[in-house]
């Protein structure tokens, strides 16, 4: 028996960050999607745990125990329980959309039907990560608060095409945490209620007046963060240019499939350097994960 799975791709859409526990855990407010692009995983049944990784991003993903998807087989494997999980990596490293944690959770449901277990308990999924429980509850877009345990899920959003960036660049997550600390503060308004079943111009309406609180400190690390929102803004009919999650990857709304793709088009020409996808986010419909 074997398993194949696609663990997409991680959009936060706004992300505020409203305070800071005394554990030094940070509370957070965003809306969080998935688009369709991701890495691939193949399960096959085998008499142990192995990794094998393969794909344009393979370089440099650990094969041993320090990998999430590793850590998070390692919390629902019993005696005489194997897998040989092979990952085929296309997403960029380190790149706020969520690649390792979304190979997490994509391990999890898949390894939940290959062995026929239960998935493992809600604090032991958050303890492999903050993005853990909302990446398990992909495709579904979802409203995240506290520290990534706190999911509630969106009324159904309009068709968005997007634009992913990212200019090559990881950005450490502790860093850009430790300059929003100096800069503008931790404790930051969370979303405004988010408008009942909106269209495409009251859905990016509404997002256009919310935030990604982490996105000017961490174009302050890397500058280049803020040449990819700039290049995306330029772009015709770009409604929306933003960072997702604690960067380095940015995003632009599109109300087209053709615009998202054009955009694409342009910007991989003109920065080949730098990793562009055409993508659009998935519905709950969307299974076959």
């Amino acid at each position: 028996m074997a398993i194949e799975v696609t663990a997409p791709a991680k959009v936060n859409l706004a992300l505020h960050v409203t305070g800071r526990r005394a554990d030094g855990y940070h509370l957070l407010d965003s809306i969080v999607a998935f688009a369709d692009v991701g890495d691939r995983l193949r399960f096959d049944v085998a008499e142990d745990l192995s990794l094998s990784v393969t794909g344009p991003f393979a370089v440099g993903v650990p094969t041993d125990g320090a990998n999430l998807i590793l850590k998070a087989a390692a919390l629902m494997k019993r005696d005489g329980q194997g897998a040989r999980i092979a990952l085929e990596k296309h997403l960029p490293h380190g790149g706020g959309i969520g690649g390792g944690s979304s190979d997490a959770a994509a391990t999890l449901r898949a390894l939940a039907r290959l062995w026929q277990v239960s998935l493992p308990d809600p604090s032991q999924v958050l303890a492999l990560g903050a993005d853990l429980p909302v990446c398990l509850a992909a495709p579904a877009p979802q409203r995240m608060r506290g520290i990534g345990e706190d999911l509630a899920p969106l009324l159904p959003l309009p068709e968005l095409h997007l634009t992913l960036v990212n200019p090559g660049v990881a950005v450490p997550t502790g860093q850009v945490f430790a300059r929003l600390a100096e800069g503008s503060g931790t404790d930051n308004p969370g979303l405004a209620p988010p408008p009942p079943a909106p269209d495409f111009d009251a859905f990016t309406g509404w997002l256009a007046a919310q935030r990604n609180d982490l996105e000017a400190p961490a174009a302050i690390i890397a500058p280049v963060i803020a040449e990819a929102l700039a290049a995306l803004r330029a772009v015709p009919d770009c409604r929306l240019a933003r960072m997702s999650g604690s960067g380095s990857t940015v995003f632009g709304l599109f109300d087209s499939a053709q615009g998202a793709e054009r955009a694409a088009a342009h910007l991989a020409v003109a920065r080949p350097g730098w990793w562009v996808r055409a993508t659009r986010l998935l519905a709950p419909a969307d299974r076959g994960l």
